[in-house]
């Protein structure tokens, strides 16, 4: 029987664009073996964000295989009726997508280790200390070098964030906001992976993130003049400034995304605020 409970299932459009951009740059996909599988666990009420993922993958790596996996029989049902649609070039997407569904939850059903396991809108449903098994349970079944993205987002997309995990353990966090129209950073607090969304409180790292990440936001308000994107990438040099383990650079910053080391805002009491 697949490992897991069945959660809302909620989907839309483009609602994922943004953990998918960030996997499709990420070395475990890059150097992946040929063929590399792809993962799509909790795919929800509709195989959209599959197909999706299919797309942005294959610019990069025009060999990636995904499969969609969902734990209710009638969603799996679904997405391959949609399946049919993509085959018959009645849809938007490409009519040879390699793209398939099954059945399945945490255990990763598989011929062959997936390279990338994406658990988006999973285990926010869960309780916190169900976090560590179902994470164990889908690193064990990466490929050497594999890479599980777990984390959430909002109905749109436009506020999300994870970690990155390898077959060893977490080893980054990530933020990606629209940034028209922000108004501060911390707005990410409801939208915490579930290992963090209870922590963020005084005394936890995560907290002290989210309040850098405010006050350099605030500081650098003059230069909403030359665009927001300007404003946050000065934001995260300010933090990588501070002694916060920031990774990547401007590429990805002028697109309101910031990635830190794990053991930065891993569960914990504080001590000195950076961990570089």
């Amino acid at each position: 029987m697949p490992v897991g409970s069945i959660t809302r299932g909620t989907t839309n459009t483009n609602r994922l664009r943004r953990v998918d951009r960030w996997i499709a740059e990420h070395p475990a996909l890059r150097r992946a073996a040929p063929d590399p599988l792809v993962v799509d666990l909790g795919f929800g009420a509709s195989g959209v964000t599959a197909f999706e993922l299919a797309t942005r993958l294959r610019r990069a790596r025009p060999d990636v295989v995904v499969l969609g996996l969902e734990i209710d029989p009638a969603r799996v049902a679904t997405a391959n009726g949609q399946l049919e649609a993509v085959r018959r070039g009645a849809t938007t997407f490409a009519p040879d997508l390699a793209v398939s569904f099954a059945l399945g939850g945490f255990e990763v059903p598989s011929t062959r280790p997936p390279a990338i396991i994406r658990a988006f809108n999973v285990l926010r449903q869960y309780d916190e200390a169900d976090v560590a098994a179902a994470w164990g349970r889908m690193q064990a079944r990466l490929a050497p070098g594999g890479l599980l993205v777990e984390g959430t987002c909002d109905e749109l997309g436009r506020i999300s964030s994870w970690v990155g995990l390898s077959p060893a353990g977490p080893e980054s966090f990530s933020v990606s906001l629209r940034l028209a129209d922000l108004d501060v950073p911390s707005i990410v607090a409801e939208r915490l992976p579930k290992a963090l969304i209870h922590r963020n409180v005084p005394g936890e790292r995560v907290h002290e993130f989210l309040t850098a990440l405010d006050r350099a936001w605030r500081v650098h308000a003059p230069l909403s003049v030359y665009g927001p994107s300007q404003r946050f990438i000065r934001v995260a040099e300010t933090l990588k400034g501070e002694g916060w383990p920031v990774r990547g650079g401007v590429r990805r910053w002028r697109l309101g995304e910031l990635t830190v080391d794990w053991a930065s805002v891993a569960p914990g009491t504080a001590g000195a605020t950076p961990i570089g």
